[in-house]
């Protein structure tokens, strides 16, 4: 028997494997080392395998955020071998679980595309090149934020066409004071911006949504992913706002000669491909 978890900020999603497939399927609270104290992520953990029977296991295979030393690594492992008989531990950062979930052990260049955006270069075994996203103040070209952002401020200086501009005010707070609000005060704003994703991806049939949408992509493309040996490897695409818009930037990328493979909304479908096809 094996375990997966593909842990974020809000859920940990854990996967049981068995006999080489799914058994069975939980969600736990988030695991996230680089925002949340050790101490409760390790907490998290012990529960969530006390509730799973503590079972004796093949392979336990983590990805988070954060984990960037070894110490880190080793204490996360550490407490893991308390609480249960495993063979072999991996723990690994949630770059290469989306590296692993669209390129398994090929070469490859791997887009994420949520609400921020990333991108790096995988040789099959580790991360070898990656061009710094910046967030979503200074980077994240691409990502839902970066998208919701371009529009609010659009919005505010009139620049929305008439008609979407009125269905924006029908459904959300569209105060000047509101939107500040959300995105200075708010205490997560890349998901304020982000959560704007949907409404204006519904509004793509017009030219303006279109141009938005496209540019953003086209922004990612060329002080992102050019940067990587595109004419030599597919890019493959993880997030749910890259999944959503599949058809919209596979468009894109045939524009400058990219070409691009696989689609995972989530990580943990090519996960579990990773770890339980024999090579």
């Amino acid at each position: 028997m094996k375990i997966i978890v593909e842990a974020g900020a809000t859920k940990s999603d854990w996967r049981i494997i068995s006999g080489g497939r799914q058994t069975d399927a939980r969600i736990f609270p988030g695991m996230n080392v680089s925002t949340v104290s050790m101490e409760h992520n390790l907490h998290t953990l012990e529960n969530a395998l006390q509730e799973l029977g503590r079972p004796s296991l093949e392979g336990f295979y983590l990805y988070t955020a954060g984990i960037v030393t070894p110490e880190v690594s080793a204490s996360v492992e550490g407490r893991i071998r308390e609480l249960i008989k495993v063979d072999e531990i991996e723990i690994r950062d949630d770059l290469v679980a989306a590296a692993r979930a669209v390129c398994g052990r090929e070469k490859g260049i791997v887009a994420i595309l949520g609400t921020g955006s990333n991108a790096c270069f995988w040789d099959g075994n580790t991360v070898s090149f990656k061009v710094r996203s910046g967030g979503y103040i200074i980077g994240d070209e691409g990502g839902g934020a970066a998208l919701g952002k371009q529009f609010l401020s659009d919005f505010i200086k009139g620049l929305v066409p008439e008609d979407i501009a009125s269905d924006f005010a029908s459904r959300y707070d569209a105060s000047y004071e509101g939107i500040v609000a959300g995105v200075y005060r708010s205490a997560a704003p890349a998901g304020f911006l982000g959560s704007f994703a949907p409404f204006i991806l519904s509004h793509y049939g017009n030219p303006y949504v279109k141009s938005l949408v496209d540019g953003g992509f086209r922004s990612f493309v060329e002080r992102s992913l050019l940067r990587y040996p595109v004419d030599t490897y597919p890019v493959g695409v993880v997030g749910g706002f890259g999944s959503a818009c599949k058809e919209i930037f596979t468009s894109v990328c045939g524009e400058y000669g990219i070409r691009v493979g696989r689609f995972e909304a989530e990580p943990i479908n090519g996960l579990i491909d990773y770890h339980t096809i024999i090579i």
